[in-house]
C-alpha cells in the first residue's frame, strides 16, 4: 500500500509519500480500502504537533475517509454483524485516511446506504455530526429562531446552514468574500455578512432589528469571537465549535454572558460520540436519512488525486476552500 507518512510533525513539507506494508486488522478492527478522504482543519494542526491528539510517530494523517471493507479482525463478525467484507463504509478515526488502506476500530465505521457516493461519504461525518450536535443537541435550536454562522462557507459552516434551515431557523451567514456569500445563499442562507468589508456588529444589529441572534455558531474564534458575542440576543447560546482563525484560543470578558443572560456552550462531538454512543448512532441514522432524501448534501470544493496532498494542504491553508476538499485514490 501507499500512504503519506508523518515521521516528524513540523509541518506539511515534512510529509512523505511511501510504500509501506498493508496492515492486518487487530481484534475489533476492520481494514478498509480507501477510495476517498477529505481534508479537515485538524489534519493541518496534527502534522504541526498543534492538535489536542498526539499520535505515536510515525503516523498517517487523514481523519475522515470512505471506502470498502477488505478484512475483518477477530470478533468483529460476532459483535458487528452489519459489517461485512465488500460493503461500502465511511469512518472518522483521527488518522489513517491519507493512504490506500487503513485499519480502524469497527465501532467507528458507518455503513453507507446504497447509492451514497464515496466523495460525499468522505466529506460527511465530521461536518454534519458536529453541526447537528451543536445546533440540535447543545443549542436546542427552535423553528423561527435566528442563527448567526461564522465561517459559514467552510465545511462545518455549510453543514450548519443546511441543518439550521432543516430546523426552520433563519440563517445569517458570515463570510470573508462575496463569492463565499453567494455560495451560502445558494444553499439556503437568508442573509449574508462579508466581515472583511462590513462591520459585523452593525450588520447583525441591522439584520435582527437590534435584538441579536438567539444562536451563534462559531468554528472560527480569533478576532471575531468578542464582537460576535457582543451581538448575541437575550438568553442567546454561543456555540464554541473550534478555532480555525488561529491556534490561539480567544478570551472573552466574563461580564458579557452576565449582561446578555447568555450561555457559552462547548461543542465536542468526538467525546459526545464516545460517551453517548446510542444517541450518536441515532443522530447519524437521521443524518443519513436526510441525505438519502436529498435534504442535505456536502458542498464539495474540489477533488484532487491523493498524490497531490501537499497542494491540497496549501489550498486549504490559503482559506480558498469552500465546503470540503476531497482526496481520491485512483483505481490503478
Amino acid at each position: 500500500m501507499h500512504a503519506w507518512l508523518c515521521e516528524n510533525p513540523i509541518g506539511v513539507d515534512a510529509l512523505t509519500y511511501k510504500e509501506i506494508p498493508t496492515p492486518e486488522p487487530k481484534a475489533g478492527e476492520v481494514r478498509i480500502a480507501i477510495k476517498a478522504a477529505s481534508l479537515n482543519f485538524p489534519d493541518i494542526l496534527i502534522v504541526q504537533n498543534k492538535y489536542q491528539m498526539k499520535p505515536t510517530l510515525p503516523f498517517v494523517p487523514g481523519s475522515e475517509y470512505a471506502g470498502v471493507i477488505e478484512a475483518l479482525g477477530e470478533g468483529v463478525a460476532e459483535k458487528f454483524p452489519h459489517l461485512k467484507v465488500g460493503i461500502s463504509v465511511a469512518a472518522l478515526s483521527g488518522t489513517g485516511g491519507f493512504g490506500s488502506h487503513t485499519c480502524v476500530e469497527a465501532a467507528r465505521v458507518m455503513p453507507l446506504p446504497k447509492g451514497f457516493p464515496m466523495v460525499d461519504a468522505a466529506a460527511f461525518i465530521m461536518i454534519y455530526a458536529t453541526s447537528y450536535h451543536a445546533l440540535v443537541d447543545r443549542a436546542a435550536l427552535q423553528a423561527g429562531e435566528t442563527v448567526l454562522i461564522l465561517g459559514a462557507a467552510g465545511g462545518v459552516g455549510t453543514a450548519a446552514i443546511q441543518i439550521a434551515k432543516m430546523k426552520g431557523a433563519r440563517v445569517i451567514a458570515a463570510v470573508s468574500t462575496d463569492e463565499k456569500a453567494a455560495l451560502c445563499k445558494s444553499i439556503g442562507a437568508d442573509e449574508t455578512i462579508n466581515y472583511t468589508t462590513e462591520n459585523l456588529r452593525e450588520r447583525v444589529k441591522e439584520l435582527t432589528d437590534g435584538k441579536g441572534p438567539e444562536v451563534i455558531y462559531d468554528p472560527v474564534g480569533g478576532d471575531l469571537a468578542e464582537p460576535a458575542f457582543r451581538s448575541i440576543g437575550w438568553r442567546g447560546r454561543y456555540l464554541v465549535v473550534g478555532f480555525a482563525a488561529s491556534p490561539v484560543v480567544p478570551s472573552l470578558p466574563m461580564n458579557l454572558p452576565l449582561l446578555k443572560g447568555a450561555s457559552l456552550v462547548g461543542v465536542f462531538w468526538g467525546d459526545f460520540a464516545r460517551r453517548e454512543p446510542k444517541q450518536n448512532a441515532a443522530m447519524m441514522q437521521e443524518l443519513a436519512a436526510w441525505y438519502g432524501s436529498g435534504k442535505i448534501k456536502p458542498v464539495i470544493d474540489c477533488t484532487m488525486p491523493m498524490k497531490d496532498l501537499k497542494a491540497a494542504y496549501e489550498r486549504m491553508g490559503s482559506r480558498a476552500v469552500k465546503g470540503k476538499l476531497v482526496m481520491i485514490n485512483s483505481e490503478d
